[in-house]
């Protein structure tokens, strides 16, 4: 059950990358590559105090909304994703997951980049009897072919946000949902300007 180092070296390889590239988030980046390194089962979820997910920020064909869950169990409006599940290669976890949370088939990377980081805790969740634990979740920008979606049982809704609603004050959203939205919105007005 335990990685391989040289699939943990290549990861850890991409978080340096993505540190270098945003030195504002490089201490998150770090405390993942040393989670990475330090635990060898760090990709299944059977890790119990903590372990690798993947998020899409799944933006519509146009480019200028992104698809939110309204999270069944922590009730929040959040990014598409999950479980890694032992797949090493995180980008694919996170079509993977936005495809099986969406039913949109045809998801394509925007870039094959890590896009963001974040280490985040999960509370008990008493119904289900899973402790609390964290985690070491890297997103990718993804691109959905149509607007069109199916809400799986992980969700309570989806909604097509455009990124101006996630970054007003007053719209309920984590502070990681609104830095996505702020980099999807640089990302935007940098493809205009190409």
């Amino acid at each position: 059950m335990t990685t391989p180092q040289s699939t943990r070296e290549k990861f850890c390889d991409e978080l340096l990358d993505y540190a270098r590239r945003h030195p504002e988030q490089a201490a998150c980046a770090r405390s993942m590559m040393r989670f990475v390194a330090d635990t060898p089962d760090c990709f299944y979820r059977t890790h119990a105090s903590g372990h690798i997910t993947s998020s899409a920020w799944l933006l519509s064909p146009d480019g200028n909304r992104a698809l939110l869950t309204l999270h069944r169990k922590l009730g929040k409006w959040l990014q598409l994703g999950g479980h890694a599940d032992g797949d090493t290669e995180t980008l694919r976890a996170a079509i993977r997951e936005a495809q099986e949370e969406s039913g949109i088939s045809g998801i394509v990377p925007v870039s094959t980049e890590i896009f963001d980081v974040d280490i985040h805790r999960i509370p008990m969740h008493p119904q289900t009897n899973e402790a609390e634990h964290w985690h070491y979740d890297v997103r990718y920008l993804l691109r959905a072919p149509h607007d069109h979606f199916c809400i799986s049982p992980e969700s309570c809704a989806l909604r097509w946000f455009t990124h101006t609603e996630l970054l007003s004050p007053s719209f309920p959203v984590d502070e990681s949902v609104r830095r996505l939205a702020e980099k999807a919105t640089l990302y935007n007005k940098q493809m205009s300007l190409t």
